[in-house]
């Protein structure tokens, strides 16, 4: 009897927390829903959940041994319900293979970490080769730097890209066709910004947006703890843990705003849009869904594999987006594995109806 009264007490703590996993997982699918200020722990869930799901798949394969499939079904509704969001990560099939033979323009987001701020210009030579080897069209670059030594990178880039839009500190926007108008949107208390510049694509002028929003904290709450620690400081643990989740949560609510900012821009736009740039946040998150608005992830429609954008550590995290008006149809989307920066760039053929007369 004793023994028997373990195993159903047992169960029954695996069963709560099944249900449990499974509330937490399908609140977090709607924590994007919400502003992060005021709601900060849902808004959290968002990022926890690829190990919700891992641990709603491990509960479904214990409860189909246990043979309790009365109970396998309460982790298998989460997972069914995750779909759409694993569709933002991961994509089954394959790219197509004539995609950059069929009309279309080429769009390319990249955060080039400054080209490492080498005063050569190698680094910068070669990732304009990798864009002409990509036959990209129109190229958003993050963390971009003009300067490399007593040259000037846009003299480089001039020849292949000739026409550019420049936009506050460290954002560009380079086109092989006529940029007709551009404009810079400054963020408050923030070295970040965002751009948009119109590219009259054969006699279609589309708003092309720039966007770098604000980042983690979480890489320079390591390097002053890290500082701390080479003075001979000690640090807790629960102290850099306080300090991660408060850099964090508020960048997320700085990024949500700058959303905002961005959504609210757009909303006045009569011009049919491409969105691109490193957001710093997730699949799900409120600016994910804030700068995706009603237009379509390429990535979701036309990707292929798992995706993800920051390389940075042992971090591999989708941050960097193309999205583009419902009009529009994506014929490829992908991403190239390249040192030069912490972020892998990001690639998108797009065709655009109106302009194939």
């Amino acid at each position: 009897m004793g023994k028997l009264a373990v195993q159903k007490y047992f169960s029954f703590t695996i069963l709560i927390f099944t249900v449990l996993v499974m509330i937490f997982t399908i609140v977090g699918l709607y924590g994007g829903d919400v502003q992060p200020a005021g709601n900060t722990a849902r808004a959290m869930l968002v990022y926890a959940l690829p190990v919700l799901i891992a641990v709603n798949v491990v509960l479904f394969i214990y409860w189909v041994v246990m043979r309790r499939f009365h109970w396998a079904f309460i982790p298998l509704i989460a997972i069914l319900c995750c779909i759409p969001y694993s569709g933002t990560l991961y994509q089954f099939g394959s790219l197509d293979e004539l995609a950059d033979s069929k009309p279309g323009i080429k769009v390319a987001t990249y955060n080039v970490a400054m080209f490492g701020r080498e005063t050569s210009g190698f680094i910068a030579a070669d990732i304009l080769s990798e864009m002409k080897k990509q036959k990209v069209d129109v190229a958003c670059f993050q963390e971009y730097n003009d300067q490399s030594g007593d040259k000037k990178n846009s003299d480089l880039y001039k020849e292949y890209f000739p026409f550019m839009a420049q936009g506050e500190n460290d954002m560009v926007i380079y086109s092989r066709y006529p940029i007709v108008k551009s404009k810079n949107m400054n963020f408050e208390m923030t070295n970040n910004s965002a751009m948009w510049a119109e590219v009259n694509y054969k006699g279609t002028v589309i708003r092309v947006y720039n966007a770098h929003l604000e980042t983690t904290g979480i890489n320079t709450t390591l390097h002053k703890a890290g500082k701390l620690m080479n003075q001979g400081m000690d640090i807790e643990s629960n102290a850099l843990m306080r300090a991660f989740y408060g850099n964090y949560t508020l960048g997320m609510i700085a990024r949500s705003g700058q959303a905002n900012i961005l959504a609210m821009d757009m909303r006045d736009c009569e011009r049919p849009i491409i969105v691109c740039g490193d957001f710093n946040d997730v699949p799900y998150s409120y600016v994910y869904n804030t700068m995706l608005g009603d237009r379509v992830d390429g990535f979701a429609e036309c990707g292929s594999g798992f995706m993800y954008t920051f390389r940075g550590g042992n971090k591999k995290v989708r941050i960097d987006y193309i999205f583009h008006d419902k009009a529009f149809l994506g014929l490829s989307y992908y991403k190239r594995e390249v040192s030069y920066s912490d972020h892998n760039p990001v690639f998108s053929k797009i065709q655009i109806p109106q302009a194939q007369q």
